[in-house]
């Protein structure tokens, strides 16, 4: 057996050197177990400390969304682009290739359609599905003054205790309705409390007017929701502005795969949320990457 017979006998140990302990680049993760670390950092790139989702799970309340009608043909091409792809698990199990290197984010909760009141939701894929289906979070939708906000929040929670007991990470998205006013006040406190109660990263909308403070005062990761199809320049801008107020990336959807060029808008967006890129410049590089076609 190697070193019982005395074959080898020079041994160096290193005492001079300390053993050193890494902490964790995403804020406020540091305590976490390492499974849940390690299913972040397969979210979130290590070197920018950033992502870039590409959100594809619309159709679980509003059908076959402008974009998605073909999620082989429009979205798989997009995906060596994406850190990660928000989906639900049908569209896992029936379009992605289980070949794939990336990250999901899996939609756990649901339950009321654009017909009814959104925000009547609970928990509709068991952890067991998580667990089957590898995942690197599960995403819950968390109504914040919604009618049914006390479900939803309880939702999210039970979703943090039972992830935490398998070692995967859970995203509180923040919903706002149509009556519900989208500003800083509001999403300080919608992200706040789902901080507060054990969201380890937490998706919410952009807001032109302090969105620093939302940031700052949320001890977890926030990544920038996309909403709704605005024109290149101004999806980039936004981005960009997200994330120099210290949003840990997007999680883009109709903005890229709604986009004229939809390959070309995610690389674009790549460069604003990772290497920093302006939006005038990450502009022209979409327009460039759209004239290769």
């Amino acid at each position: 057996m190697a070193d019982t017979d005395g074959i080898k006998e020079a041994k160096n140990f290193y005492t001079d050197r300390p053993q050193e302990t890494e902490g964790f680049f995403l804020k406020g993760s540091n305590s976490l177990d390492w499974g849940i670390k390690n299913r972040l950092a397969r979210i979130f790139n290590p070197v920018s400390g950033r992502t870039v989702m590409l959100a594809i799970d619309h159709g679980y309340f509003q059908g076959p969304t402008t974009g998605l009608e073909r999620v082989d043909i429009n979205i798989l091409p997009l995906m060596p682009y994406a850190d990660t792809l928000m989906l639900t698990r049908g569209i896992l199990r029936s379009v992605v290739p289980p070949s794939t290197s990336r990250s999901i984010v899996l939609r756990v909760s649901g339950g009321a359609s654009i017909l009814k009141e959104l925000s009547n939701e609970d928990i509709a894929v068991d952890i067991e599905e998580s667990i089957r289906l590898n995942v690197c979070a599960m995403a819950v939708q968390v109504f914040i003054g919604g009618e049914y906000e006390k479900q939803s929040i309880i939702n999210m929670t039970r979703m943090v205790d039972i992830g935490n007991r398998y070692g995967i990470p859970t995203l509180a998205v923040t919903a706002v309705g149509k009556d519900m006013a989208r500003d800083a006040k509001y999403f300080q406190l919608a992200c706040r409390i789902c901080a507060e109660l054990g969201a380890h990263y937490i998706k919410t909308y952009y807001v032109e007017k302090d969105f620093d403070t939302v940031t700052a005062s949320c001890p977890v990761p926030i990544v920038m929701a996309g909403g709704k199809k605005i024109p290149e320049l101004d999806a980039l801008t936004m981005a960009y502005n997200a994330v120099q107020q210290g949003a840990s990336g997007v999680d883009m959807g109709r903005n890229i795969f709604q986009s004229d060029a939809p390959v070309a808008m995610i690389q674009a967006v790549r460069a604003v949320v990772h290497d920093n890129m302006t939006p005038a410049a990450a502009l022209d590089l979409y327009n460039t990457l759209k004239g290769r076609g």
